[in-house]
């Protein structure tokens, strides 16, 4: 899979750069809209996931691991589980990240296999949260 950031994603990270505005962690979140990401979207184009046992995930700055710097420099942070504890039919298309002060989108992936179906108690959807830059 292969994230999109978006447009106001990518004016934040300018920010930061220049310590115009104060980073904030990242928050992920699967989307159970059928939606396939673009640059103009904002994160009410993203339906979060509703299936009983998911809850977004505060991914705080510090737990991320160093990033590889190179062509391209890549930054990773631990796996991220999400699963079902209720029999149910409910689909996951991605996920996404937003900032966990503003709400503000920072990137969208969908999955290459969407749908996924989440449908049994112990049905597991993983993330590797990662962002790739060149």
């Amino acid at each position: 899979m292969t994230i999109l950031i978006q447009n106001n994603a990518e004016g934040d990270a300018l920010e930061y750069l220049v310590n115009r505005a104060a980073p904030q962690n990242l928050v992920l979140r699967l989307f159970e809209n059928n939606v396939t990401p673009a640059e103009t979207d904002t994160a009410a184009s993203y339906t979060e996931a509703t299936f009983a046992g998911y809850a977004s995930v505060t991914l705080v700055g510090a737990t991320w691991g160093a990033p590889s710097e190179g062509a391209p420099s890549l930054i990773a942070f631990p796996q991220q589980t999400f699963t079902s504890t209720a029999v149910q039919n409910k689909n996951v298309y991605g996920y996404y990240y937003t900032r966990a002060a503003s709400g503000r989108i920072a990137g969208a992936e969908r999955d290459p296999a969407a749908p996924f179906n989440i449908l049994n108690v112990g049905d597991q959807y993983k993330v590797t949260p990662q962002i790739t830059a060149d």
